[in-house]
């Protein structure tokens, strides 16, 4: 069924798609549909980014109505939700019975007042986190996550599919940008550590490609069970040292600082988790596992 009126689901391998924004990630999404033999239509505000994909078959819209009207299913990914607006709410009344995925980056307040708009003008709302760049779109090992209507997502799942592997989490449209933004965080800290370390060895001499096999086999054996097991204990809200506390933690930092000083490493990494550990145990968690430290990252936004 159609998400939005009822009418019968069109085939999932051959759905007409309109995408809307072709910066680097909308024209990857409006390539993958293409490679995948999707009738796709394009409009953007500069003309000139779509010739490339108007030369793999795309329909190149004049007007952002007509590639509305073009298909049931509409995918937006512009700059920001000032430019989102720009582009739909003159063609609300065009929108009205169909389906749009919003790519769009944003927090996720302003995918739930989004919402808000997409209901009142009877538009099928779907929120998106694409979580890879333009040249892993089409990958189905790439994550794409969506939240909001779940009956527009399971509609178009098929198509969804076209772009990466998509995870629905739930009506809650803001959901997929705060996976998106914690996410993030998770990877800017994990390459900043890494570039650290990586910094470190290379002041002796250590490849970052030697190092790097090493790191990658930590991080896929050690630390990925560390996380499953302290992932349990903060859900629990019991953090067992069992394995090593946050006062050994301190006192093994100490190491890493003194290395990387040796070697003139800029230590203002290790030396802002020292301090939140330090702040960890000063609030009473000393001999409790690393995963007290939320207790401290938490403040007053504990739910």
């Amino acid at each position: 069924m159609n998400a939005a009126n009822g009418t019968a689901a069109p085939d999932a391998g051959r759905v007409p798609v309109t995408v809307i924004g072709l910066g680097n990630m909308g024209s990857a999404l409006a390539a993958a549909f293409l490679d995948r033999g999707h009738p796709t239509t394009v409009w953007n505000r500069s003309p000139e980014k779509a010739k490339a994909l108007a030369e793999r078959g795309a329909h190149v819209a004049a007007t952002p109505e007509e590639a509305v009207a073009a298909a049931e299913l509409v995918i937006a990914c512009v700059l920001d939700y000032d430019a989102l607006h720009t582009v739909v709410d003159p063609v609300a009344a065009r929108l009205a019975g169909r389906t749009l995925v919003n790519a769009t980056s944003g927090s996720p307040e302003q995918a739930r007042e989004f919402e808000g708009w997409a209901d009142a003008h009877d538009v099928a709302y779907l929120d998106g986190a694409v979580m890879t760049t333009p040249p892993g779109v089409g990958n189905p090992d790439m994550m794409f996550l969506y939240s909001g209507s779940e009956q527009a997502f399971e509609t178009y799942r098929g198509a969804l599919e076209v772009l990466g592997d998509p995870l629905y989490l739930g009506a809650d449209p803001g959901v997929a940008s705060l996976y998106d933004a914690a996410l993030l965080g998770v990877m800017w800290s994990t390459f900043t550590g890494w570039l650290h370390g990586t910094a470190l060895v290379g002041a002796d001499g250590v490849a970052a490609t030697d190092f790097t096999e090493l790191a990658n086999r930590w991080l896929g054996g050690a630390v990925h069970s560390f996380l499953t097991r302290y992932a349990g204990q903060v859900d629990e809200g019991r953090y067992p040292g069992d394995d090593a506390t946050v006062d050994v933690q301190i006192a093994t930092i100490d190491h890493l600082i003194h290395a990387a000083a040796d070697r003139g490493v800029d230590n203002a990494l290790p030396e802002l988790l020292k301090a939140t550990m330090e702040r960890t145990r000063d609030a009473g968690h000393g001999g409790d596992s690393y995963a007290s430290v939320i207790e401290v990252m938490r403040g007053s936004s504990r739910v």
